[in-house]
């Protein structure tokens, strides 16, 4: 069996990179070839933050940014390429997600916005480039999100347990892999997952993230904070559902920190990290209507992994559930979300669905994104 190669790229809500993995794909088995990242400038990161809330000269300074972002990807790609000795045209097709600046599916007209120049990535690298995923599922009735959980379907489900994939990224969010595969797939963004953090720690101490979740752990969990941050409206909600950083964020932080006098801001880091951890928590023990299953298993991937509070206070939360990196699982916690975009891409290719109905709330599987000759 010949070689079937595909890129996926990604970066995510956290603003903080580009991940790049190459893979061999044969229906259900992935292989990992080789993968490369590279950071975001804070300029970038924070021309990210910008165009993320309504401002001036959104147009221009998106389109630009997007170009820039598509041309540091080539470059990601071609530096790959070389390193495994691997020809451009071998490279069936690019999965490219581009950088979400925002998305609002329950809006008068639904939409999800990703910056990224797919004309630019084809042409600079010489590979076929399919990008905008999520808006055919959003045509289609659905939250356009999260798209990942077909890929956790078709590569983590297993006849012998029940798993959730939960990934911690700016936003959270979770796939519930029956052991049974005729029963339907449930998947839905739980709320923050490091964005919160990520903006708080940049806020007081210009740090892009808390290195081990050190910062929070010198905290204490401040319960009124908690108790409010936990009445959230989004938590409430109904599935399907996704949420951004349009929602979570500095101004939302702010509203709730204004009934708490005298806070210290490591107290505010901790209880951040906790609201994360129950969100999580809230989210895997509601997404199904009977109890927890008694051989569950939670496999994590994402940023969030390398906060050992954060982890903490999830293994308080989850009791008696194991919980497990996806590295268990052949995929490292932080090329999980860019191998889905390469499985996606393949999808689009071959024209088959990427998205799952019961997931998104779409009325029908749909093929998705769009196909960029090289």
């Amino acid at each position: 069996m010949g070689q079937k190669l595909f890129i996926g790229v990604m970066s995510g809500t956290s603003a903080d990179g580009i991940d790049v993995v190459l893979a061999d794909i044969h229906d259900t088995e992935f292989k990992l070839i080789g993968t490369i990242s590279g950071e975001f400038s804070e300029a970038q990161r924070q021309e990210i933050k910008r165009l993320s809330s309504p401002g001036e000269d959104e147009i221009n300074q998106a389109t630009m940014l997007g170009i820039e972002l598509s041309e540091a990807t080539a470059e990601l790609i071609n530096k790959l390429l070389k390193q495994t000795k691997i020809d451009a045209s071998e490279i069936l097709a690019i999965g490219y997600h581009g950088q979400t600046i925002r998305h609002h599916p329950s809006a008068k007209y639904p939409y999800s916005v990703q910056i990224g120049c797919p004309s630019t990535l084809a042409f600079k690298t010489g590979i076929t480039t399919i990008t905008d995923f999520r808006m055919a599922d959003i045509a289609a009735g659905g939250q356009g999100a999260p798209l990942v959980p077909a890929f956790h379907q078709c590569v983590f489900q297993s006849p012998a347990t029940h798993r959730f994939i939960l990934n911690i990224g700016g936003i959270a969010n979770i796939s519930y892999l029956p052991d049974d595969s005729t029963k339907p797939v449930i998947g839905f963004d739980t709320g923050p997952g490091n964005t919160l953090l990520d903006e708080w720690i940049y806020l007081h101490h210009r740090k892009t993230y808390d290195k081990d979740g050190q910062w929070a752990a010198s905290g204490k969990i401040i319960p009124r904070l908690l108790e409010s941050m936990m009445s959230d409206d989004y938590l409430q909600k109904p599935l399907p559902k996704s949420t951004g950083k349009e929602r979570y964020n500095l101004a939302w932080l702010s509203d709730h920190l204004k009934s708490i006098p005298g806070y210290s801001y490591e107290d505010a880091q901790r209880t951040l990290v906790e609201f994360t951890a129950c969100s999580i928590a809230k989210g895997i023990k509601q997404s199904l209507s009977d109890p927890l299953p008694d051989d569950c298993e939670v496999f994590v991937c994402g940023g969030g992994i390398q906060n050992k509070t954060l982890m903490k206070s999830l293994k308080n939360q989850l009791d008696h559930i194991p919980i497990y990196s996806t590295d268990e699982l052949g995929i490292p916690p932080q090329l999980v979300e860019s191998a889905a975009f390469a499985w996606l891409a393949r999808q689009t290719l071959y024209g088959k669905p990427g998205n799952l109905p019961s997931v998104t709330g779409a009325d029908s599987k749909r093929i998705l994104g769009g196909i960029y000759q090289r």
